[in-house]
């Protein structure tokens, strides 16, 4: 339909405006593709009724959760900003999640996670993310000029949300990556893929994580977020403040102002590592 390539163009323009992700934006594009072409109608055609039953199609058809609030998170955009209806948005009911515990790994199990990945660049990006409590997309988007030594920590740059934040560099982590610096010598990227002038592929994560677990014999789902959950249950458990723990992980129910508060104190700085509590191979046998 032609009338959708002005609306669809509208609303990237929108999105850019606002700061969203690139990832963001193909996933509301997406979503708002594909609920008009379940009703086979320009999207600005159709009202609350029309989203409703697209929403009941949805969990018909069993879609997750995450997808179902995803879309949700679209078409509230769409109606909201880009068509200017701001009545709507909030009539767009969101799913409810289900309370599930996070599967998480005890200090012994990531050890044994982490010394099953062969790779020394891969094994390296996997301990980052379990030293600091990184998501998969901070991990890849790391750079060497991130690494702060003198200071003691790890910036992130564009986390969620597009928030920038500081995170404690672990000891141990440090020396991991001093090793893999000598043998690897990256350049801009922490972490280049194939083409040095790209970031390492996050999907390369995943897939290491589910070979790693395999090998290392351990019956849970193990993926970057298993190892963040697990970064953020053990610093709990070594008694660390859960506020601290919150400005760590980059949650973002904390101001700014407690934030860069909690930075300019050195908390971040004098907080422990997991990391450092653990005795793990710098770098892979063979």
């Amino acid at each position: 339909m032609a009338e959708l390539i002005p609306l669809r163009r509208r609303m990237i323009e929108d999105m850019t405006i606002r700061n969203l992700s690139p990832a963001t934006q193909r996933s509301y594009v997406h979503a708002v593709a594909k609920f008009s072409r379940y009703f086979d109608r320009s999207p600005d055609r159709l009202g609350l009724e029309d989203v409703r039953a697209f929403q009941v199609h949805l969990v018909s058809a069993g879609v997750s959760w995450p997808a179902l609030n995803q879309t949700v998170c679209a078409l509230r955009f769409f109606y909201g900003v880009t068509l200017g209806h701001a009545e709507i948005p909030e009539r767009i009911a969101y799913a409810r999640a289900p309370r599930t515990l996070p599967v998480v790994l005890s200090a012994d199990e990531v050890v044994r996670f982490l010394e099953a990945v062969p790779s020394l660049k891969t094994r390296t990006a996997l301990t980052t993310a379990y030293a600091a409590g990184l998501r998969a997309s901070e991990t890849v988007g790391l750079k060497v000029g991130d690494i702060d030594s003198g200071r003691g920590v790890i910036r992130v740059e564009h986390g969620k949300g597009g928030k920038d934040r500081t995170v404690m560099l672990s000891a141990q982590l440090l020396r991991i990556l001093r090793v893999y610096w000598r043998l690897a010598k990256p350049q801009g990227w922490l972490f280049p893929g194939r083409d040095a002038n790209r970031p390492i592929d996050v999907q390369v994560l995943y897939s290491a994580c589910r070979s790693a677990r395999a090998a290392a014999g351990i019956d849970k789902r193990v993926t970057v977020h298993t190892l963040r959950h697990a970064f953020a249950t053990h610093l709990l458990e070594n008694g660390t403040d859960i506020r601290i723990i919150q400005v760590l992980l980059g949650h973002n129910n904390l101001s700014s102002t407690a934030r860069y508060t909690k930075v300019s104190n050195g908390l971040i700085r004098r907080t422990t590592s997991p990391l450092d509590r653990l005795n793990i191979e710098v770098v892979p046998p063979g």
